[in-house]
């Protein structure tokens, strides 16, 4: 089988020159495990600090031996579990770029492949619509009359985060993303009321513009600087969730920190969203959002690659914040 490893340790930003398909020996169905054929891989910002040890503690991946860290959705081959049998369909975080994967009990999901397209579950039923949905309803708990701001509001997370606000009761919801293509997803597709585009100059002042009422709750999944902006504009008492900060993650050393005076003047409650929090209620996720999707309320957007050869040129993308929509490696096809 063919897997994706990297050619040396990395000390910045990985770009696809940094990975090479190698061919090695496939594993073996692990005891209580199942054996599976990769066929949809999600790629996400996080694995580029997770490839420096950067991220959570994880460990990186040895040069030229370990797989590149990536959830994917697969199809059973072998089971040695007794609720999982060959043809079934599993989601999990640890299977790695390459074609089969070893998975241990325990770290994987049974999913149904008929509430929605396969690839849905790398993505807006994925770790992604999880992490929005653990901050909108879990965390910042909006309801009837929320203002909602978001940050990188094109991403797959982001552009979940406001539909959802919207979805919950959020009177307004307004996005951030950079360039004009992205702006238009965000308002054509996810039904944002505005997206403001801060690679525009004066786009602070447009901000302003299009919040005639102080935003109530906040998003944050780039930098502790666009969190700061947003925190002048914060209403009282408003809640600030604090998912991701891209901006740090190939960085040696942090950036200056947010202004702890006016986190005090506005009452303001931040709460840091670290998903792996809310993996127990994935179900429960995926049962309200399927609803969603199947009446039009929830929609998406892939950058969808073919084959797992592709995988690095698309996440030299997604490094590089190039990609428009959930970048998706399409590893096998679905039927066999």
């Amino acid at each position: 089988m063919k897997q994706v490893v990297l050619k040396h340790a990395l000390t910045a930003r990985p770009s696809a020159e940094d990975f090479v398909l190698l061919d090695v020996p496939a594993p073996a169905c692990p005891e209580g495990g199942v054996l599976v054929r990769v066929v949809h891989l999600s790629l996400d910002p996080y694995v580029g600090s997770r490839l420096r040890g950067k991220h959570m503690g994880e460990p990186a991946p040895q040069p030229g031996l370990d797989p590149i860290p990536g959830a994917a959705v697969c199809q059973v081959v072998e089971s040695r579990a007794e609720w999982v049998k060959p043809g079934d369909w599993v989601h999990a975080m640890e299977v790695g770029w390459r074609e089969v994967a070893d998975l241990p009990p325990g770290s994987f999901r049974k999913i149904d492949p008929d509430v929605a397209p396969l690839s849905a579950h790398a993505g807006v039923l994925g770790m992604p619509g999880l992490t929005a949905w653990a901050g909108m309803t879990q965390l910042a708990k909006v309801g009837q009359g929320d203002v909602v701001l978001v940050d990188a509001a094109a991403g797959p997370v982001g552009g979940t985060v406001g539909q959802i606000a919207r979805i919950k009761g959020a009177s307004r919801v307004i996005g951030i993303a950079g360039g004009p293509e992205k702006c238009a997803l965000v308002t054509n597709d996810y039904g944002f009321d505005a997206c403001i585009d801060y690679q525009q100059e004066g786009w602070e002042a447009a901000l302003s513009a299009v919040l005639p009422q102080a935003p109530t709750v906040y998003f944050e999944n780039v930098s502790t600087t666009m969190a700061s902006k947003a925190l002048v504009r914060l209403a009282p008492y408003g809640r600030m969730i604090l998912c991701g900060l891209v901006d740090q993650y190939h960085a040696d050393q942090p950036p200056p920190g947010l202004n702890a005076g006016l986190i005090v003047g506005k009452r303001a409650h931040v709460m840091g969203l670290v998903v792996y929090d809310f993996y127990p209620r994935w179900d429960d996720y995926v049962a309200e959002a399927s609803a969603w999707l199947a009446d039009g309320r929830l929609r998406y957007r892939e950058d969808r690659v073919e084959g797992l050869a592709a995988a690095p040129a698309l996440f030299g993308r997604l490094m590089a914040g190039a990609n428009v929509g959930k970048a998706v490696v399409s590893v096998a096809p679905e039927q066999i």
